[in-house]
């Protein structure tokens, strides 16, 4: 659905309050407005009442161009709540704007993933798990989904939580080191079973210390006894004490109060 603006208080900041609206600013004498309009509408159609379309002539309404900073068009913000929430500048070809849209229009997918991330935020994995598994029921490849349900799962089910990052293929360095994270953290949390697969080497007594620690989810006393391995034999377990600890520090994020705890130790430690 679209239509030229008449009221842009209602047309489109009323209106945004229980669908999104695609408000595209141009103007007749605009050319690469003329080519993106139609893509415009065309994908407004398809949408099917899902966002809708209200198109803003720039020369006829210069006070609203001016309240949103237009300065080059064709110019398109997406509003939500009576508020811009995303926006580009220029005649994108198609598929860029399906892009666009996909990443920018609301869902309710998205609003569990940002639930599910405070709850984690909140130590609280018995809420965010099962938002997690409704995500992953109707995006089975959903990257953040994936990573963070791992996250929850890696000292319960190792196995599960590996498959659920293993070759995934995840966008951004925050994802690929927490499923990273997740690796080596249910390798870890494997070995802790089979203990007698443990290098008899020095270090071999505080490193399982550690494993142990960890299987409690004592991350306290799991990164002192990792740190200690670190300072008498670094290369136990082909350096898995070091991967043990930067895992941890992934997964409790740098603000945690045992990350800042242990950090400037486990830094010191390694020179």
């Amino acid at each position: 659905m679209s239509y030229e603006v008449k009221n842009f208080q209602q047309d489109v900041l009323e209106a945004s309050r229980t669908t999104p609206v695609v408000v595209d600013f141009w103007a007749p004498w605009c050319g690469p407005c003329r080519m993106l309009g139609p893509v415009l509408e065309r994908l407004a159609a398809e949408a099917n009442g899902a966002w809708t379309l209200v198109k803003v002539n720039t020369d006829q309404h210069p006070e609203v161009s001016m309240q949103y900073g237009i300065r080059g068009i064709p110019a398109v913000k997406l509003f939500v709540d009576g508020e811009v929430v995303d926006e580009f500048t220029g005649a994108l070809p198609e598929y860029a704007v399906r892009q666009w849209l996909e990443k920018a229009l609301p869902s309710e997918n998205k609003r569990r993933l940002e639930q599910a991330e405070a709850a984690l935020e909140a130590g609280d994995p018995d809420t965010a798990e099962p938002l997690l598994r409704a995500v992953l029921a109707e995006e089975p490849t959903n990257p953040k989904a994936k990573v963070l349900l791992a996250r929850i799962l890696v000292f319960r089910d190792p196995d599960q939580a590996e498959a659920l990052v293993d070759g995934a293929d995840f966008a951004g360095p925050g994802y690929v080191q927490m499923a990273e994270a997740v690796k080596t953290l249910a390798r870890l949390t494997r070995l802790q079973q089979h203990p007698d697969d443990l290098p008899d080497e020095p270090g071999r007594d505080t490193y399982r210390a550690a494993l142990d620690a960890l299987a409690e989810r004592d991350f306290d006393t799991a990164l002192a006894r990792f740190i200690e391995v670190i300072q008498q034999h670094r290369y136990y377990d082909d350096d898995g004490a070091r991967k043990a600890c930067i895992a941890l520090f992934t997964l409790l994020g740098p603000t945690h109060e045992i990350t800042r705890k242990h950090r400037r130790t486990f830094d010191m430690s390694l020179y």
